[in-house]
């Protein structure tokens, strides 16, 4: 490095309004849908977790998704809504490479993941007499640990090119957190190469998974539409809505923002896009993928009588 260069300590996040009524408004929703998102997903975790009847592989995938959604959630909101109650909207420059690397990594296990569910939901549809057999618990665990390591893979083969790279000044990224791209913006040297790399990282996961749940869908898809009866075919997609649902928000979004050519593209738009995909999404991911399915809802309705059941036990022993 230069000996004019100057080595930056923090980072100043520019992608806040400096409006003061307007970052109370947005610290309310964002703590609002921070809220819903934790609430949410803790109790579709702890539903799973204590009902018998939600034992099986398809939840078992939903809690290990509502997990990752809390601590993505975990992982930008705090820092958000700190910054918007603050006058100088920084974070440290350790923290946000740290912000960056979960963030990546959670979000990649994240879409692996949403993979998994529908190679699930394939088995579910086109082999149900041997869904049980080929679904094991111990092929559940495996198929979870493989998210988890394809995150960890992708973000680290970026980091061995990345290394240790100058930033020195500016300092400030147009932005509400530490995204890849405008963090690169500010590396006092030529990132080509790296910004290809990563564009190939993303290009894999992305665009690799959703051709994988292109085919699973296409045989799923083939097999519904073969079922004589009409409650058969209602029954067979009902399983799969909500994953499809999840699935066209989740990748529509992401190839939008990083698999998409990047010039002349508008970066308050892609604020935008991110905003939805950070806060917005995984406060709505519980109703969408658990608390509109009717086994879930017989679940909820017998803990909501067991708790009864214990309060009146209480009471009745306390009189």
């Amino acid at each position: 490095m230069n000996g004019n260069q100057t080595t930056v300590t923090e980072f100043i996040l520019e992608g806040l309004p400096n409006i003061r009524t307007l970052e109370i408004s947005l610290f309310l929703t964002i703590l609002f849908l921070y809220t819903v998102t934790l609430l949410g997903n803790v109790f579709v975790l702890l539903l799973i977790c204590t009902n018998n009847n939600l034992r099986t592989p398809m939840y078992f995938f939903l809690a290990n998704y509502a997990f990752l959604e809390v601590t993505l959630a975990c992982v930008v909101s705090p820092k958000v809504m700190s910054n918007l109650l603050s006058r100088k909207k920084s974070i440290s420059y350790a923290g946000c490479l740290a912000q960056s690397y979960w963030f990546f990594l959670l979000a990649t296990a994240d879409m692996i993941l949403i993979t998994v569910m529908s190679y699930d939901r394939y088995l579910a549809v086109c082999n149900p007499l041997h869904y049980m057999n080929i679904m094991t618990w111990n092929k559940c665990i495996t198929l979870v640990a493989f998210s988890w390591f394809c995150g960890f893979l992708s973000i680290n083969i970026a980091e061995v090119f990345k290394g240790d790279l100058p930033y020195c000044g500016p300092n400030r990224i147009n932005h509400f957190f530490c995204d890849s791209v405008p963090l690169m913006e500010l590396v006092c040297m030529d990132t080509y190469f790296i910004q290809i790399i990563d564009f190939f990282l993303f290009a894999i996961v992305i665009l690799g998974s959703l051709i994988f749940i292109a085919f699973t869908y296409t045989y799923i898809l083939t097999t519904v539409f073969r079922i004589p009866s009409a409650d058969g075919r209602q029954k067979a997609f009902s399983t799969c809505t909500s994953h499809f649902t999840i699935m066209i928000i989740v990748y529509s979004s992401s190839i939008f923002l990083y698999v998409t050519p990047r010039k002349g593209g508008s970066l308050e738009f892609n604020k935008m896009i991110s905003a939805i995909d950070i806060f917005l999404i995984p406060a709505i991911n519980p109703f969408i993928f658990t608390f509109r399915n009717k086994q879930v809802q017989q679940a909820m309705s017998k803990s909501l009588k067991k708790c009864q059941r214990y309060r009146l036990s209480v009471v009745d022993y306390d009189s």
